[in-house]
């Protein structure tokens, strides 16, 4: 069965970005996500000279689509359609972030989720977030397509985080995220692009599946599994500047 991610591109008001990021991990996580069968996959700030600013991107993962129905039947519910548990939370949430654009995404069985990075120790000093566009109706060629990147990013310094295919669309887009140590590494590997060889004869083979490609970079929040090795807790939550801990 192939995980299914929601993917969460959250726009954010003000100077509240890492506000926003503890609501959502510390406040909201530890109470929600496993009534939810949902797992905390990352948390990240878009580098704002690479994307929109000031954003932030959230990964949830869910065993399958069966599991992503019940968090659905979980949260509309009510006139509202929002759980009524949190109301708080939301208010609160309401003065960090004002809007966002959101796509239910799944993973290939060569990607690999969550627990499998926590259990490997995942580290990675910053990520490079890929969209690759492909023509309609061939993601599922253009993923594997991908997938032959995985050994060269790798040689670069690059190692895959997660691949995805949108979904309930047109089936022509996919998502990538690399990880990597350090920034040097990332711009050697910028910087070798226009004139790696392989690349380019991984580009000519596949050049009537791949209709485009643009790029951001992301680093983890605080509280990220990725960066902390373990799910968001409770034990994790501290009163921000205006007094709300509200879950």
């Amino acid at each position: 069965m192939s995980r299914v991610y929601i993917h969460e591109e959250v726009a954010i008001s003000g100077a509240n970005r890492s506000r926003y990021q503890h609501h959502m991990t510390a406040n909201w996580w530890p109470d929600n996500g496993p009534a939810r069968r949902q797992l905390c996959f990352g948390v990240f700030s878009v580098v704002g000279s690479t994307g929109t600013w000031p954003s932030v991107v959230n990964l949830w993962e869910y065993a399958g689509w069966d599991d992503l129905a019940h968090n659905f039947g979980h949260e509309l519910v009510g006139p509202s359609h929002q759980d009524p548990n949190l109301v708080r939370w939301w208010e609160a949430a309401a003065k960090f972030r004002h809007g966002g654009f959101d796509r239910i995404a799944v993973a290939p069985e060569w990607s690999p989720g969550i627990e499998a990075h926590l259990r490997n120790g995942w580290s990675a000093g910053g990520y490079l977030h890929e969209w690759w566009r492909c023509p309609v109706g061939r993601s599922a060629e253009m993923i594997e397509a991908l997938r032959e990147l995985v050994e060269h990013y790798g040689r670069q310094g690059l190692s895959l985080a997660l691949a995805l295919s949108t979904a309930m669309g047109d089936d022509s887009e996919c998502l990538m995220l690399w990880g990597f140590d350090t920034w040097e590494t990332w711009a050697d590997f910028e910087s070798s692009r226009a004139g790696d060889a392989e690349l380019r004869g991984w580009g000519g083979r596949h050049e009537r599946l791949i209709s485009g490609r643009r790029s951001s970079l992301l680093v983890d929040a605080e509280l990220s599994p990725l960066r902390t090795g373990r799910q968001p807790q409770v034990e994790d939550r501290r009163m921000l500047n205006d007094g709300v801990e509200a879950t």
